[in-house]
């Protein structure tokens, strides 16, 4: 017999589950950009419970064969608040999910999808099979049940191909790194539209965790060339421009780069090195001194180990 303590208190925790569940609903609000396109923007903000993870911008595209998504998301709730999305705006269902890097807030999504409907090239399907686990011990520490029955589908489309035509609509695939060991910009050819990924950054510091800079700069003037209109940056607002954000990411991690150089050869530690000065032009900047912080961290080992002799091998 089920006694009325026992009926009680799994009536309260349903009431809790029901609670969670609601608390933790994404609440997403696309944003028109160009004919058929909608910009559904992340936080400008670290990966926090707070926002569930939710800091990356996503791309959506309306094309005859279904929605087309450029990146997806921290988890399957994103992902699946994705797709109820795309048949709101597009009355189509997902045919299509590009895949612009392996960093979990643009990844995860993907387990709200099966892995043909993923697509990514091949460098990049190798990188989220070897860093996929650790990256989702990492987001379940950090959003917990946000993160609940979120399990990280490879994609199994291959991008092996410069370009592909996906319900009429024509993209022009760019496979580039420098951000990541592996990138890829996404440009619609129908209207100029440059989804750059984590390439650009637009009004928010640039994150550094697995960046080389120099490669970056090379992405960056490679983007800056191509026949493109308006800017979709992985995070930061929308840029109606060809360059303005292009510009800005470049500005940040060529003084970010010197800014380092100079302190390693100021003696500053790593401490003092993330207190230095911003300047004045990045005030308005998202996220500014936790990524140079974070920046710090990232990159300060090893302009240390070039700049700086070590006293056993002199």
């Amino acid at each position: 017999m089920i006694g009325r303590r026992a009926v009680l208190g799994g009536g309260a925790a349903l009431l809790a589950a029901r609670a969670i569940g609601q608390s933790l609903a994404y609440r997403l609000h696309p944003q028109s950009i160009s004919d058929g396109i909608w910009l559904i923007r992340g936080a400008d903000a670290p990966i926090e419970r707070s926002n569930g993870g939710a800091i990356a911008n996503i791309t959506l595209i309306a094309t005859d064969a279904g929605a087309v998504l450029v990146d997806a998301g921290p988890s399957l709730r994103y992902g699946e608040a994705l797709d109820r999305l795309a048949r709101t705006l597009t009355g189509k269902r997902v045919a299509r999910v590009y895949l612009t890097h392996f960093h979990p807030d643009h990844s995860y999504g993907t387990a709200a999808f099966a892995p043909d409907q993923i697509a990514a090239t091949p460098a990049l399907i190798d990188e989220l099979t070897r860093e996929g686990p650790g990256f989702a011990d990492g987001m379940y520490r950090l959003l917990g049940d946000w993160m609940r029955g979120t399990e990280l589908h490879l994609p199994g489309h291959r991008i092996t191909t410069p370009g592909e035509t996906v319900g009429g609509r024509r993209f022009t695939l760019l496979a580039l790194s420098g951000h990541s060991p592996v990138d890829l910009a996404v440009l619609d050819q129908a209207t100029g539209t440059l989804i750059a990924g984590d390439l650009v950054f637009h009004d928010r510091a640039p994150s550094t965790p697995h960046a080389d800079l120099a490669v970056w700069r090379t992405a960056l003037a490679t983007l800056k060339a191509s026949d493109h209109r308006v800017v979709v940056p992985g995070h930061g607002p929308f840029d109606p421009t060809p360059s303005t954000a292009i510009d800005q990411t470049r500005d940040w991690l060529d003084w970010l780069e010197q800014a380092l150089n100079d302190a390693v050869r100021d003696g500053l530690d790593m401490v003092e090195a993330g207190a230095m000065p911003i300047p004045p032009r990045f005030a308005a900047m998202k996220a500014a001194r936790y990524e140079l912080q974070r920046s710090v961290a990232h990159l300060y080992p090893a302009i240390e180990a070039r700049s700086l002799a070590r006293v056993d091998r002199r």
